[in-house]
């Protein structure tokens, strides 16, 4: 996991359509790209920043993130979310996110995944359905 440093940086892009639009969401009223839509590429971002260097077994999750939704985006635009490793302390990874439409920023905020061993917390995950 050495190859985990503050400064590594990833993106995640996609077009904004109906199906990620706060009706389809259910978090608003309007045909703009939803909130929780830009949350999930934001974390996207940042699991294209460090996932593909963790050794093999090894993902991260997300445990946090603390985000504004600044601009409204139209169906039809693309969006690109950014993220930059800022800390590392151990397992638990903060990362700098912001979303931008073909236009402007649209979103920006703070980011926290731990690193895990998959089949060990799918093992615990499986026993809590178990119960």
């Amino acid at each position: 996991m050495e190859k985990v440093k503050v400064g590594l940086q990833g993106h995640k892009e996609e077009l904004v359509t109906v199906q990620n639009t706060a009706v389809k969401y259910g978090s608003g009223g309007v045909q703009v790209y939803a909130t929780p839509a830009m949350i999930g590429l934001m974390e996207g971002a940042a699991v294209a920043a460090v996932d593909p260097l963790l050794p093999e077994g090894m993902g991260t999750v997300g445990v946090s993130i603390q985000s504004s939704h600044i601009a409204a985006t139209p169906v039809g635009m693309k969006i690109r979310a950014e993220a930059e490793l800022i800390e590392v302390d151990g397992k638990k990874l903060t990362f700098k996110v912001a979303a931008y439409d073909e236009v402007e920023k649209i979103g920006e905020g703070i980011h926290h995944r731990y690193i895990i061993q998959v089949e060990r917390f799918m093992a615990k995950n499986f026993a809590k359905s178990k119960k």
